[in-house]
């Protein structure tokens, strides 16, 4: 989920974060208090926080990497495209409108598999007016187990009716402007749980700044006749994390001074279980403990790796060119924290990887066990990033390996590239949200995403985009040629 550009205006915020667990003091966007940083006065340093980072070393094998057909997400046909005919709405009139519909996420079991609810599989998905960009709430879409046409899709609606936030002594939710990605999983005792990103409101006269909330509530779904799911309202409706400014950036310290050049990210909650202990895994930007945005990032050495002559160059093409102030902004992470049995906060721990200097924004956190390894995805665009080779229209979803769920992680492909596309965005088969789901036996993933951006047509809308498969071995992945499926697919025999 993509936050736009905000405008940049309003007064300094001097409210704190710490209404949940966690909160942590704030920290302007170019400080640092772990006294690692030696800069200009004492030279560059190596520090790596006790975590994984993606490296501009390994990022600049990309540009060449990316022209293998190995890693091309494949050509569709603009021509058998389908929006989803079930994806019905109401503008504020209450008239029909047809909707569009982007990222989305299915009901997993806990080993990241899709779940079977009732002869069904779901799939919650972000959906709104075309019109209205603000427009952006979770629906319930849902088919039957063995069919895969678009057409097969129906939907049950928004999830959360508009009064659902007003949560009694939740003064984070009861803000709520828009519901952002998220996942869900079936619960052992066959209860539908879902994890979103709440967004508040964008408003700096009065205190509001896009904050991003982890979120969770119980879907309560029934069955009233063979044909049909109901969305039959939600429970245990509660915040879970907003930053504690340490280990990940919160809000006050994005814009709090008053600067709003930050690309702020707390969203995206994965949920995934390890011997029976809950997690979330979320894009995040890293805190003052572990290796904060600022102008001495780019002298720390960990984030390049290489040689030293590799180092010493790139951090002087840093230094003096043109994108030095985005490369010292650039403290994008995947963060994980421990949840307690009853889904509330239990510990917040270290990102299971950062990409500082590299870019702000790795988005649509994916980890997921296969064949005694553990594999991490996120999804992210050249636009936002700071090497050189890789341009605008680039796209990717970048992938790593590790023994464990915490890590180390190392890049898959030796540079972290899994796929890559390239097209104008205003393209009918432009697409983007990248999610790779396990399968219950074999080597390959299903990679599911959306297709067509919001707006751009009158009669073509953000639809499903056709899944395809990707093959890992260890380290190394591939797609499957010729292994294009029907749109929003998500299993294969």
């Amino acid at each position: 989920m993509i936050i736009k550009k905000m405008a940049r205006q309003a007064a300094a915020v001097t409210f704190a974060t710490a209404l949940l667990a966690g909160g942590g003091a704030s920290a302007l966007a170019n400080g640092n208090n772990n006294g690692d940083y030696k800069g200009n006065n004492g030279g560059d340093y190596k520090e790596s926080y006790g975590f994984s980072h993606i490296t501009r070393f390994d990022m600049l094998k990309i540009p060449e990497q990316q022209k293998s057909e190995q890693f091309q997400v494949p050509a569709f046909n603009a021509a058998s495209i389908q929006n989803i005919s079930s994806a019905k709405g109401s503008d504020q009139w209450g008239n029909a409108i047809d909707l569009d519909v982007w990222d989305s996420w299915p009901l997993q079991n806990a080993d990241g598999t899709v779940a079977e609810y009732n002869g069904y599989h779901i799939v919650f998905a972000l959906a709104g007016d075309p019109k209205k960009g603000w427009d952006t709430f979770i629906y319930m879409f849902y088919q039957k187990v063995g069919d895969t046409s678009i057409d097969s899709w129906k939907n049950a609606g928004r999830v959360f009716k508009d009064s659902d936030k007003y949560v009694p002594n939740d003064p984070i939710l009861n803000k709520q402007a828009e519901e952002w990605s998220g996942s869900a999983t079936l619960t052992k005792d066959g209860k539908v749980r879902l994890f979103y990103t709440n967004r508040q409101g964008w408003d700096p006269a009065h205190g509001f700044f896009g904050k991003q909330t982890l979120t969770t509530a119980q879907v309560n779904v029934s069955k009233p006749d063979a044909d049909t799911l109901k969305v039959d309202g939600v429970e245990d409706f509660k915040s879970i994390f907003d930053g504690d400014g340490k280990f990940y950036q919160n809000v006050d310290q994005a814009f709090g001074g008053g600067d709003y050049a930050d690309n702020h990210t707390l969203r995206d909650p994965h949920y995934v279980e390890d011997n029976g202990r809950k997690y979330l895994v979320f894009e995040s930007n890293t805190g003052t403990e572990t290796g904060y945005q600022g102008e001495e990032s780019l002298y720390n050495r960990s984030f390049y790796e290489g040689s030293k002559v590799f180092f010493e160059n790139e951090k002087n093409k840093l230094l003096s060119g043109p994108k030095k102030s985005l490369a010292a902004l650039a403290n994008g992470s995947l963060g994980i924290i421990e949840l307690n049995d009853d889904y509330t906060l239990k510990t917040v721990m270290k990102p299971l990887i950062a990409s500082n200097t590299v870019t702000d924004e790795i988005e649509r956190a994916n980890v997921f066990e296969m064949n005694g390894k553990w594999y991490l995805f996120t999804d992210s665009r050249g636009s936002k990033m700071t090497i050189d080779g890789i341009g605008a229209n680039d796209v990717y979803m970048l992938g790593y390996v590790a023994d464990s769920l915490t890590g180390p992680y190392k890049p898959l492909n030796g540079s972290g590239l899994v796929l890559h596309m390239n097209l104008d965005p205003n393209d009918l088969t432009w697409t983007y949200s990248h999610f790779a789901i396990p399968q219950a036996e074999g080597n390959n993933v299903v990679i599911t995403s959306y297709m067509t951006n919001r707006g751009l047509y009158a009669e073509q809308h953000s639809t499903f985009a056709p899944s395809f498969l990707v093959n890992i071995k260890g380290s190394k992945t591939s797609v499957v040629k010729d292994s294009v499926l029907e749109q929003g697919q998500l299993t294969v025999k």
